[in-house]
């Protein structure tokens, strides 16, 4: 199976399963407490701040053209969406479960400036320097072609354009590497190579301008200005 087919068909299975997803995601069950410490080796507190990191690259009155891919389920972004009302916004997902359930949460809130689109980051379907911003949690692990996604997300961004998010990296807990290699990557849902923090940083400065990164245990965060 290619990395693609492999990936849709991960995403697919966890996009049916969307409830339990967002309790192990928000970390609002004991199993998903459970899995954020033993896998992870982060605590709650730990966690938040983190995603309170990735997400702290778009401005809370931005007001321009975003995209979000991945969207997943939409659990962490949608309500804040719902707050930029200047802002035109285009969610997309490789999953057609995932952007599913994405669409559902939306419904729930209303949503009339969000467009949901299903598609590949390494071949998106939008034109050179669009967007004012690109948001990224938790996608360039999963990205089959990370290359070709660097390379989209870097066209599609409008000069001084910021592109932030988040990424699982390597070699900052046994464990949690452990986890990846033999579960993760093996079901799909991550896709190797995976970069550790200073690689990352790299690879991210031959694209931008101006790069900030840091991490919390396994997960670095990051804001690039092109």
């Amino acid at each position: 199976m290619e990395r693609k087919e492999k990936i849709f068909a991960a995403y697919e299975k966890v996009g049916k399963l969307s409830s339990l997803y967002d309790e192990m995601m928000t970390a609002s069950s004991w199993v998903g407490k459970f899995a954020l410490k033993f896998f992870w080796g982060l605590s709650v507190e730990e966690y938040f701040k983190f995603l309170n990191k990735a997400l702290s690259g778009i401005p809370k009155n931005f007001a321009g053209r975003l995209l979000e891919v991945p969207i997943g389920t939409g659990v962490f972004t949608l309500p804040i969406y719902k707050g930029l009302t200047e802002s035109e916004i285009f969610c997309a997902d490789y999953s057609t479960a995932m952007l599913n359930a994405a669409i559902n949460h939306a419904n729930k809130i209303s949503l009339p400036n969000v467009t949901f689109i299903q598609g590949d980051v390494g071949k998106l379907s939008f034109s050179d320097k669009f967007f004012d911003a690109v948001l990224s949690v938790n996608g360039l692990h999963a990205f089959p072609d990370k290359s070709a996604a660097h390379k989209e997300i870097f066209r599609v961004l409008k000069p001084n354009g910021i592109f932030c998010g988040s990424s699982y990296v390597t070699d900052q807990n046994s464990r949690t590497d452990f986890f990846v290699k033999h579960f993760c990557n093996r079901v799909g849902v991550f896709t190797p190579p995976h970069e550790n923090i200073l690689s990352l940083e790299n690879t991210l400065k031959k694209f931008y301008k101006h790069v900030e990164i840091s991490n919390v245990n396994s997960f670095a965060y990051f804001k690039c200005l092109k």
